[in-house]
């Protein structure tokens, strides 16, 4: 068997990186040799010795390989596919773009796609995905990459500014949290058992992380009516502080109970599509304070939990029965396999946009559906969301359009626009200068 060649930019992670290759064991369409490749040789080198273990656990040391390349261009030399999941720094970098915003008062619930927290990580991230681009275009032009990497839309826009005629997407799971949750939503409404998320058809518009469904069918059933009539019940938005302080208790920092997908629904006629966490650091109504958060249901990740979860990755030792491959909901080899040839796939992607969503600037990456099969991607059109949604998005696609600009053309007085663009950014234009200063000297780019 012919092997495909993957190389993994960001090989020594310990979340994208395990879980696409216990995926990749799930599949006997294809063999493949994966290329491991990180700044830090070391977390490459022992991602290495567990991916041999995954294959040789799941029985596939013969259809599947692996190694470490020493450089980039050595890594990419050949590939056929490429998977970007990468840290852009050191985590500690991430202190000041969570808490020199809040010391202003200025929260975030994530701080890696949009708010203050999000710019930095964009002007940390974006050079070196125009390196990515270029070496790829060395390398390997023809091959399809699929990012990971937050800020989704910028990383993957750099990516297209390196090299115009790349072949890349971006992925990501948010999308699939709603289509569970309107699984479930279905099956309390009905008292049946739970459908798959993917038995759920809805219609996503808009840009990563602020995306909406517009329209919803379970087994070609329109779904919306009965959402719409859930949300005119008080009661759906009962006062969820304290499950949100048992969930800063216990660290359950990823939990939500989509009432700000909801509140979207009832006050702007649109379902979020994004997780709460996501949606709320888009427009300044859900962030005032940590209590307006836990009103719904949503708790901010600390930094102390991202500095400890970094130190229990790199540490990490993998028992046999944690490298045993189950079914993920995660669709990075889904995707392989399609253009690939193997399957057709109907799902969410971050594209350049053609006309598929069409309130939003051409060229700009945006999130939709699209069909993925052999060696091809054709977005599908989606349908508007209300105008008020739309007039939301805009803000911030013409927000991402500055920061992406001033990156580029390392223009800090044009980034300092983008920044007071922000909608999260309600301070004065004197301190937010001030804030902008002292993000910049903390916030750089360091290893």
């Amino acid at each position: 068997m012919e092997k495909t060649r993957v190389c993994i930019i960001g090989g020594g992670s310990r979340l994208w990186a395990i879980q696409f290759l216990k995926d990749l064991t799930l599949q006997d369409k294809i063999g493949a040799h994966v290329v491991l490749y990180d700044i830090d040789r070391k977390a490459a080198d022992n991602n290495e010795a567990v991916a041999n273990e995954i294959f040789r656990i799941n029985g596939k040391a013969d259809a599947l390989s692996v190694s470490v390349s020493s450089t980039l261009d050595e890594g990419l030399k050949g590939a056929d596919f490429v998977i970007i999941a990468i840290e852009p720094g050191i985590t500690a970098i991430r202190k000041g773009d969570l808490e020199l915003p809040e010391s202003y008062g200025i929260l975030q619930s994530v701080g890696d796609t949009t708010g203050p927290g999000g710019l930095m990580r964009a002007w940390r991230a974006i050079p070196l995905f125009v390196d990515f681009a270029r070496a790829i275009e060395r390398c390997c032009p023809n091959a399809w990459v699929i990012n990971y990497t937050n800020p989704m839309t910028l990383c993957t826009s750099a990516l297209y500014k390196g090299f115009p005629g790349i072949k890349a997407l971006g992925c990501c799971h948010e999308v699939f949290h709603t289509e569970s949750f309107i699984a479930e939503f279905i099956a309390r409404q009905r008292g049946i058992e739970t459908p798959d998320r993917r038995e759920i058809d809805i219609d996503v518009s808009g840009l990563n992380h602020f995306t909406f469904v517009t329209k919803a069918r379970y087994k070609g059933e329109d779904v919306m009516p009965l959402l719409k009539e859930y949300v005119k019940n008080d009661d759906v938005f009962a006062d969820r502080t304290a499950v949100a302080k048992q969930r800063v208790k216990e660290g359950k920092w990823f939990e939500s109970d989509h009432l700000v997908a909801l509140r979207f629904l009832r006050d702007f006629d649109t379902l979020g599509a994004a997780g709460d966490r996501h949606l709320a650091e888009f427009v300044p109504f859900f962030l005032t304070s940590d209590e307006s958060a836990w009103r719904y249901g949503f708790v901010r990740t600390p930094f102390s939990y991202r500095e400890a979860e970094d130190i229990r990755k790199k540490n990490k030792v993998y028992t046999s029965d944690e490298l045993i491959a189950k079914p993920s909901d995660e669709e990075g080899v889904d995707i392989l396999l399609s253009l690939a040839g193997e399957r057709t796939l109907k799902t969410n992607i971050n594209i350049p946009n053609i006309g598929q969503v069409r309130y939003l600037g051409k060229g700009h990456i945006v999130e939709s559906n699209g069909f993925i099969s052999a060696n091809s991607i054709v977005p599908i059109v989606s349908t508007d969301p209300t105008l008020p949604v739309q007039a939301m998005v805009q803000r911030i696609e013409k927000e991402q359009d500055v920061a992406l600009e001033a990156i580029i053309e390392n223009d800090m007085d044009k980034l300092f626009q983008a920044f007071i663009l922000d909608p999260l950014v309600n301070i004065s234009i004197d301190k937010a200068h001030e804030l902008f200063g002292k993000m910049i000297q903390a916030c750089a780019l360091r290893y």
